[in-house]
């Protein structure tokens, strides 16, 4: 039996972090990029499991942007170490980072200088950057705009270390972070619970 939207609103985000096996470092770009994608499917696989829903096809439109299936929402990320994936009952973006140094260029980039100014100077790290970074993606993501966007997608409030607050398009969405193995991963909260796993 197909069960989708009506058992993905009891509240309750089931997001799967699985990781990559070293050996795939070793293969070529493009063999790489399509375990990657596979292996984030598998990841979205466990999640809808997790909500008791089966998937459906899954479809994206024209700029790349996943769409519904039996109005559920979806969402995907890859990075060299780990893939992530969600299902969810209303649009959703997830995303992962390694905390590493980068530019300091990036910085600005990013964020506005009211928006660094939400923490002291001295507390402006690498993962508060990425914090930043991986809330702004997954918001693009479950808005289905893209990077383009990144400056007009505003930190409004930081709520505490595993949570902050986004204005973008004239809405306020909430983030959670989940800090593992020197990497985050941030996703949309939509006002749920979220169940981390990580594998």
């Amino acid at each position: 039996m197909r069960k989708s939207k009506s058992k993905i609103q009891n509240r309750i985000l089931y997001p799967v972090i699985l990781a990559v096996p070293k050996k795939v470092a070793i293969l070529k770009a493009r063999d790489r990029i399509t375990f990657l994608g596979r292996h984030a499917r598998e990841a979205l696989e466990l999640s809808a499991k997790k909500s008791r829903i089966v998937l459906g096809k899954l479809n994206k439109d024209e700029h790349g942007a996943p769409l519904p299936f039996d109005d559920t929402f979806w969402a995907i990320t890859h990075k060299s170490e780990y893939v992530g994936g969600v299902v969810s009952a209303k649009p959703i973006g997830i995303d992962i980072e390694k905390i590493q140094a980068c530019s300091r260029g990036l910085f600005k980039k990013t964020a506005s200088e009211s928006e660094w100014a939400l923490f002291e100077q001295s507390e402006r790290d690498f993962s508060i950057f990425f914090r930043y970074w991986t809330s702004k993606e997954a918001v693009l993501k479950a808005s289905a705009t893209g990077i383009k966007d990144l400056l007009k997608c505003r930190i409004h409030r930081i709520i505490d270390n595993h949570h902050l607050e986004i204005d973008y398009l004239n809405k306020l969405w909430q983030l959670e972070h989940c800090f593992f193995h020197d990497h985050i991963a941030s996703i949309v909260q939509n006002n749920c619970k979220v169940e981390w796993t990580i594998l």
